[in-house]
């Protein structure tokens, strides 16, 4: 009786586990279809009023309306945008905690140790293209690319430049340039991209590589030199200014892009639900003129396979970057 009244007990448990099982299994498949049902979070890695900010609010404010749900913007910047990516790694991964993706998020994992790494997101969706501008003080005796390489080369180590931050897109590619044409240039750190631009006017420093967005207006006023752009095609506000590829230097022409993800582990469900909407809102031309405004280039939609091809292969781009530089945080 005791072993029959044991072998009852256990068909009971298990019968109860397993319909518990298929309880939270059917909770947790009805939870994705209902999808977004209360507000999301952004959680930013850079301040309020920079071009971060501004791209993830412009975005953002078309998302909130095809989600159909709030969502609030968290910029929490320091820490070379490590702690905001480390609480979002730590996030329940429920499609309601969002980040920025930038080239320091597959950057930052390869120059420290760190709790995250570029695995510990999933790629939601690429909003720009962010080309650059290769510009010098208009005192420098140079007017194209090659000319500016022929003269750093015959000064190594005398001439410097700005360096917006450890990680940064326009770091990275500095580090790039540097490395393609062999130029020893001394690296000036400063906490992001405006304080180097106003001494690179004040001719402190000598060169910078700098979103165009900043340098526009200095370089129609004659404040700045443009010599070459880092992107697929000349820019509308600098059309005058060539790209690296049209220079000459197609191993110089790299362009990063920034974008969203999510804590790695997120539901595919929930990540294709989020792709659509966000390819619904870089679709829209309002959307589009805003970011273009900025002297950014909206990103074409694209699918989450192809969202997380980009990402991976970026991440391998910058880690040999990285390598090759021997960059580490400090430097």
């Amino acid at each position: 009786m005791r072993k029959l009244a044991r072998s009852l007990l256990a068909t009971s448990i298990g019968a109860a586990m397993l319909a518990f099982a298929g309880l939270e299994a059917a909770a947790q498949a009805q939870g994705q279809a209902d999808y977004p049902s209360k507000q999301i979070h952004v959680i930013l890695p850079y301040p309020a009023g920079g071009i971060v900010d501004i791209v993830t609010r412009i975005v953002t404010d078309k998302l909130a309306k095809i989600l159909k749900v709030p969502i609030i913007v968290e910029p929490k910047p320091g820490g070379n945008g490590n702690p905001a990516w480390d609480q979002v790694a730590r996030a329940e991964p429920d499609g309601y905690t969002w980040t920025f993706l930038s080239p320091a998020t597959m950057a930052n994992p390869r120059m420290q140790t760190l709790r995250w790494s570029e695995k510990s997101f999933v790629p939601i969706g690429a909003a720009v293209w962010a080309p650059s501008v290769l510009v010098v003080n208009p005192s420098l005796p140079v007017k194209t690319v090659t000319e500016f390489i022929d003269y750093v080369s015959k000064r190594p180590g005398e001439l410097n430049w700005a360096n917006p931050g450890v990680g940064t897109s326009q770091h990275l590619n500095t580090s790039i340039m540097i490395n393609a044409t062999k130029i020893k240039a001394v690296a000036v750190p400063y906490k992001g991209q405006p304080p180097g631009i106003l001494d690179l006017m004040a001719n402190r420093v000598h060169f910078k590589i700098s979103s165009i967005g900043l340098v526009a207006e200095h370089v129609q006023s004659g404040a700045l030199k443009p010599l070459a752009v880092l992107g697929n095609t000349r820019s509308p506000l600098l059309p005058q200014v060539p790209t690296f590829t049209e220079a000459g230097f197609p191993d110089i022409n790299v362009v990063a892009w920034y974008g969203y993800g999510v804590p790695a582990g997120t539901p595919a469900p929930i990540v294709d639900k989020i792709v659509a909407a966000f390819n619904d809102a870089v679709r829209d031309p309002h959307v589009r003129g805003l970011l273009e405004k900025q002297a950014l280039q909206p990103v074409e939609p694209m699918t989450a396979s192809q969202l997380a091809a980009l990402y991976e292969s970026d991440t391998k781009k910058y880690a040999e970057v990285i390598k090759n530089a021997g960059i580490k945080i400090g430097d």
